[in-house]
């Protein structure tokens, strides 16, 4: 993807005060991480006449096409025309939006400390995007920019193949704008604009996004005679959203009509009194969803393995329901930051009889862990090296065989969404691995089969309907049948005892050694 900005100037005001107002000094060429690959920044002419700064974004079209496969997934309903060949590369979309505010978000912003009043002040610009996909062809890139005080609006369609004129056009324009602008509503009037012009965003829409149009569309969206598709197109045609900030442009509208802040025209609520619930943090729901689970399943005693700094083992102790509680983990520095946490040391007698901190590691048996109810590994299995994972499955549902086993770990699918998180990264930098749902499903039924449990799984947090959520959750629950078996010196399923099976696979028998040995 390309994008040029371009200036003139006198002496007096050199066209080189462009790379103050971008932040971006002209004798060099920086690079940038986005979420989706790289972008350049360089300047191909720099004088006191005439300066244009070049934006460059390399995308990944593999890293894209991987992380968002089929229809929908990625954003676009056409991200992918083939397996890994598609116009995500070379076509302006929202990728170069994100790509923009990362780049230039001083400027985005009108802030330029060494220029302050020239950041403030129309200055001549000329910008050129050569391939811009436009849904409603040119005389649509007419009507948004055209109302937005640009003199000049060109969007030469881009024939399919010019060796054969009568294949028509592609949904491709080549968009030349020219006029007297502030150059931060230039770059907002961009954000906005390229992504509604493709009709499609590569991440997923959250309400955050309301704010976010609303932020880039000051000045210019609540009188823009397309507002309507502009709002609709920009929010991915999620009907709440559209609706909410239309709202919200009405206001704006209305205040400026009457020269009032927004604030003095939505007086009717008071905001000490506003009961508006705000978005819950997904570590939150993650916790809820695991009580709920622990609640379901009747556990009373239960092991919070890998407690890190407390959170859910201070969750647990607001239940009177759960009369024991023992967080363990292998860093003694978490465990004494979850002591502050729950403040151990001024726990009342009673209290501190229901909670216990143990170190300890994982991946090998520990006859202190046995006898529970429910055991708990939220967000842990996917800090293992993946041969290690083994030695974990046994020491949990081989050794301790709590009645339940809770397991949450992310869902790399839905990575997608975060249009923070670079192509490729995994959300946490000691993340070893980050299954898809097909993975985690397939891990979990095969050490459930393997351990006698069976397995329920269970979204945490939106459940996006290409993606599917955040976190996944898996609820095991031990067979009464098996434990009976294994009790009485059989396995589940054959006549032979445990000494004399050799069906288990030779992952578990490796693990069983190293958790024994420990």
């Amino acid at each position: 993807m390309f994008l040029t900005i371009s200036t003139t100037g006198t002496p007096e005001r050199p066209a080189t005060d462009l790379g103050f107002l971008l932040h971006k000094h002209p004798d060099k060429a920086q690079t940038f991480s986005t979420s989706h690959g790289t972008a350049h920044v360089f300047y191909p002419e720099a004088s006191a006449e005439r300066c244009t700064s070049a934006l460059l974004l390399e995308v990944d079209p593999v890293a894209l096409v991987r992380r968002g496969k089929g229809k929908g997934r990625g954003g676009a309903p056409d991200s992918a025309l083939a397996q890994y060949v598609n116009d995500r590369p070379y076509a302006a979309s929202s990728l170069l939006a994100v790509a923009l505010s990362t780049v230039f978000k001083s400027a985005l912003r009108g802030v330029c400390a060494a220029l302050p009043g020239r950041a403030e002040e129309p200055m001549q610009l000329r910008v050129e995007v050569p391939a811009l996909p436009a849904r409603g062809g040119a005389e649509l890139v007419r009507k948004l920019f055209g109302p937005l005080g640009w003199a000049s609006v060109e969007a030469e369609p881009v024939a399919l193949d010019a060796k054969f004129p009568e294949w028509g056009d592609s949904r491709y324009v080549q968009l030349v704008l020219e006029g007297e602008l502030r150059l931060a509503d230039a770059l907002r009037q961009l954000y906005v604009l390229l992504p509604v012009l493709d009709d499609a965003k590569h991440y997923w829409v959250a309400p955050d996004e309301v704010d976010k149009l609303l932020r880039a569309g000051e000045g210019w969206l609540a009188e823009h005679p397309e507002q309507k598709l502009i709002t609709s197109r920009y929010l991915s045609r999620r009907w709440g959203l559209t609706r909410q900030a239309m709202e919200r442009l009405e206001l704006v509208r209305l205040a400026e009509a009457d020269d009032l802040e927004v604030e003095d025209v939505d007086n009717a609520v008071d905001e000490t009194t506003d009961t508006e619930e705000k978005p819950v943090p997904l570590a939150e729901q993650r916790r809820d969803a695991i009580l709920e689970a622990l609640r379901t399943a009747g556990a009373s005693r239960v092991l919070d393995l890998g407690c890190g700094q407390g959170q859910l083992v201070q969750a647990l102790l607001k239940d009177v329901r759960f009369t024991e509680i023992v967080g363990v983990d292998v860093s003694v520095r978490a465990l004494t930051v979850a002591g502050r946490r729950l403040k151990l040391d001024r726990m009342g007698e009673r209290q501190a009889a229901r909670v216990k901190l143990l170190q300890g590691s994982l991946t090998y048996t520990d006859k202190r862990l046995g006898g529970y109810d429910a055991a708990v590994l939220s967000e842990v299995i996917e800090h293992l090296d993946l041969p290690r994972l083994p030695a974990l499955e046994y020491a949990v549902f081989g050794s301790a065989r709590p009645q339940t086993v809770v397991v949450t770990t992310p869902n790399v699918e839905y990575n997608v969404r975060w249009e923070t998180l670079p192509a490729g990264h995994v959300r946490h930098g000691d993340h070893r691995f980050e299954w898809t749902r097909a993975e985690f499903r397939s891990w979990a039924h095969a050490v459930g089969e393997r351990d006698g449990y069976g397995v329920e799984f269970v979204a945490v947090g939106p459940d996006d309907p290409e993606v599917g959520p955040p976190t996944q959750m898996a609820v095991f629950t031990r067979s009464d049948e098996t434990e009976k078996a294994k009790n009485t010196g059989r396995t589940r399923n054959t006549g032979k005892t445990p000494n004399t099976d050799k069906n288990r696979n030779t992952d578990k028998t490796e693990a069983e050694k190293e958790a024994k040995a420990a």
